[in-house]
């Protein structure tokens, strides 16, 4: 992680955000304290693995019941 202070990111804002591009970090401080923190943004959702999470939790819920309960009863309940 790279570690400016305010004058130099105003002066290399665009060299900054390249490094950010490529995955690094920039912390900007100003007199010596951390202001700013420049990070690459979060990547795209990954749907492969979405779906094989999702998949997990249907395995998992597989045989698994109520004991005799209804769903509406469970939910006035929480109503009360």
């Amino acid at each position: 992680m790279r570690v400016v202070g305010t004058f130099e990111a105003k002066n290399k804002l665009s060299e900054l955000l390249d490094l950010v591009e490529h995955g690094e970090e920039v912390t900007i401080t100003r007199h010596g304290k951390e202001v700013a923190r420049l990070v690459p943004p979060k990547g795209a959702v990954n749907r492969e693995a979405a779906r094989a999470a999702a998949e997990g939790i249907r395995q998992m819920s597989k045989g698994i019941t109520l004991g005799g309960l209804k769903i509406k009863d469970l939910i006035a309940e929480g109503r009360r």
